[in-house]
């Protein structure tokens, strides 16, 4: 009995069939849907007479898809661009992910169009990534493909920091599954009666309108000159005897949404996480000044928070890694999806820095150069792996010069007496010795990275 291909290899034998069909010049593209069967789509738009859906041609590619893809074929496997009622739906897609260039005389293009419930936004990477730099406020994410790397604590520390420094700094709480850094930053009770998380349902009824979004954060002492450390949390604290269902709001905050209108445009959930971050934005301005820079605390792993805010929200990412196989390997599957869009994921592989969470020592010197041939590794593989790349990477850099490389690592120190470090019951904690001699190199990086051109305010 000959088996049936599974999901990976029915894909690839889609994509074979669909380079196949394009040899004829006809543009076509490969749709796989929600349960991950594939319809091929052919453009016969151009043609003097439009594809039979009936034809030789077309039932000739229906026997050969079906034949090498069942059980991953769709109902209706091969079909023109004339049949469907709204072509440019599917070739015009913002989405569409090209894996052939149409070539002069020869080949269509042949591209792909995800149909996901969650990750799309990997690989979704929007025009967003060259518009940052008009952005007034400086917007840094943290991210660790795992959990429980000290990425709240970094940046809880790098925010006061700032604010040290005569910074207007905004921290908005990502982590909504499992908020972390509004703990660190605010006193038990005095978080804002709203969060990210009632923006984002509120206005998808176009109910948003006089949310308390954000509040001041105790971390700065009041004599610290004139700085400001602003919180956005993930969820709000509410008036006592006010009813609130934070894991209702959770659950029905991820679709993407249609036009308020006919005729408008829709809201994707990148849009509205958007929304969410420039009200947050607004209101601190309207408390006092406008934020000079927003630290994002994203959520770990393979989610659609942490897609969006790295692809389309912020203009520096820090990448967190422990030095170990599973790291690296989450790292090589999520950045080989950004290099699906090589146009976008120049500009992107310079936005980003791996940080070398929790290292036992900056002096080991050899321990962080493994760390960072590994980070290397996986960064040739991938962002530096794109057509037209024309030059070899070097490991390291030349003598004399900054290690500013996005995979050179930068080092959060780690210690025991960080192990038991409580900072709710030590609100100076960041104060503490060893918590500076930790995250000192840390610190130092990173201002550099976020400050510039920006200048000291102190």
């Amino acid at each position: 009995m000959t088996s049936l291909p599974r999901f990976d290899e029915a894909w690839e034998a889609a994509c074979d069939v669909a380079r196949l069909a394009a040899r004829d010049g006809r543009d076509v593209v490969l749709v796989r849907d929600l349960s991950g069967q594939a319809t091929l789509l052919i453009d016969d738009r151009g043609d003097a007479e439009p594809l039979d859906p009936d034809s030789a041609v077309v039932m000739s590619l229906h026997e050969e898809f079906t034949g090498k893809v069942h059980p991953f074929a769709g109902d209706d496997p091969v079909q023109p661009a004339t049949s469907l009622f709204v072509p440019d739906l599917f070739f015009g897609a913002a989405e569409l992910i090209v894996l052939q260039e149409r070539e002069q005389d020869g080949p269509g293009q042949v591209a792909v169009l995800e149909r996901t419930v969650v990750g799309g936004d990997w690989a979704a990477i929007g025009a967003e990534v060259e518009q940052q730099s008009a952005r007034q406020t400086r917007r840094v994410a943290f991210y660790g493909f795992k959990g429980g790397v000290g990425r709240s604590t970094a940046t809880t520390v790098l925010a006061r920091n700032l604010a040290e420094r005569g910074h207007c700094v905004l921290v908005i709480d990502l982590d909504l599954e499992s908020p972390g850094v509004s703990n660190l930053l605010a006193e038990p009770g005095a978080t804002p009666p709203h969060g990210i998380v009632d923006h984002l349902v509120e206005s998808a009824v176009g109910n948003a309108d006089g949310l308390e979004l954000v509040t001041r954060s105790s971390i700065l002492p009041p004599e610290q000159g004139n700085g400001e450390v602003w919180l956005a949390p993930a969820a709000g604290a509410p008036l006592a005897g006010r009813p609130y269902d934070y894991l209702a709001k959770l659950n029905r905050i991820y679709s993407d949404l249609p036009a308020d209108e006919p005729g408008g445009a829709p809201r994707p959930f990148a849009q509205r996480l958007e929304d969410a971050i420039a009200a947050c934005e607004a209101q601190v301005e309207e408390k006092g000044r406008r934020p000079d820079v927003v630290l994002l605390d994203s959520r770990a792993g393979i989610h659609d928070i942490a897609a969006v805010t790295l692809t389309k929200l912020c203009d520096q990412a820090l990448l967190f890694a422990v030095d170990n196989p599973s790291t690296w390997d989450g790292y090589r599957m999520l950045l080989s999806q950004w290099k699906l869009r090589p146009d976008r994921a120049r500009a992107l592989r310079d936005r980003i820095r791996i940080v070398a969470a929790m290292f036992q020592s900056a002096g080991d010197i050899e321990r962080l150069n493994t760390l960072r041939r590994h980070a290397y590794d996986v960064f040739m593989e991938t962002l530096y792996n794109l057509p037209d790349d024309e030059y070899e990477e070097p490991f390291l850099p030349v003598k004399g010069e900054v290690d500013d490389k996005p995979y050179a690592p930068i080092p959060i120190l780690f210690g025991n007496d960080l192990v038991g470090l409580d900072p709710l019951r030590s609100r100076n904690w960041p104060e503490l010795p060893f918590v500076k001699a930790a995250y000192r190199e840390f610190v130092d990086t990173v201002e550099k990275l976020v400050l510039d051109p920006y200048e000291d305010k102190s």
